[in-house]
């Protein structure tokens, strides 16, 4: 069954340079013009995966991604013109998984995609497989369930998006073990690094907000300065 792909920019030229690499690699491809289309469409259509760009008229793509957010999972990779890092943090922070500044080399892209995927079906398969076994992991009041990829902290449900789940599960699966940027890329998507370390710091930052009491004194995720990260 071929993956399906929303591709949101106002950008008509854009939209088919996507939409034709995209459709070249197998992928089953919509579009949507603003972030407005784009919700409308998602309520009809099952996509597995978002590129969003950012400066859009009617809403724009962090509104987007915060309401797809309220109700879907699913990965998120924003677009924008701006290459500042203020601007990755906050598309990070609404809930994208990743981000590629404009302009871009549309392989590039397309690798990104198959990497969200590939990461998303790997995570599946590890779900199915985990349910027979023990797919709990519990530390002090944090607890995972890897099975249904659902987290609690002190009884409480924490809405994480699946690539701040898959980083957390990685870490929590081997406590005491200082994982550095490319540890965390080559776990969660099984290939050699091409985020920037700012994007896996962004999305630790994004962690700790969601199960720490305090984050600048996490008690889960602790940082090993000049190294990298570790769950105690």
């Amino acid at each position: 069954m071929n993956h399906t792909v929303l591709v949101v920019d106002d950008d008509p030229e854009i939209r088919d340079v996507v939409h034709i690499f995209l459709r070249n690699e197998g992928l089953r491809v919509f579009e949507a013009e603003d972030g407005l289309k784009a919700l409308e469409l998602l309520k009809n259509e099952a996509v597995e995966l978002i590129v969003l760009d950012v400066m859009m008229p009617h809403m724009d793509g962090i509104k987007a991604c915060l309401k797809i957010r309220e109700t879907m999972n699913i990965p998120i990779i924003m677009l924008s013109a701006k290459g500042e890092d203020i601007d990755k943090i906050t598309g990070l922070t609404t809930g994208a998984d990743d981000y590629v500044s404009k302009p871009f080399n549309p392989l590039e892209l397309v690798a990104r995609v198959k990497a969200q995927l590939r990461r998303i079906k790997l995570a599946s398969d590890g779900g199915s497989q985990s349910q027979s076994g023990g797919a709990i992991i519990e530390i002090n009041d944090l607890i995972i369930d890897k099975s249904r990829h659902v987290v609690t902290v002190r009884g409480k449900q924490v809405s994480l998006t699946p690539i701040e789940f898959s980083i957390l599960e990685l870490m929590a699966s081997h406590r005491g073990h200082v994982f550095n940027v490319e540890k965390i890329y080559r776990g969660v998507w099984k290939e050699d690094k091409f985020l920037s370390d700012n994007t896996i710091m962004v999305h630790i930052r994004n962690i700790r907000e969601k199960i720490e009491d305090n984050p600048r004194e996490p008690r889960y995720i602790k940082t090993v300065w000049g190294v990298g990260y570790k769950v105690e």
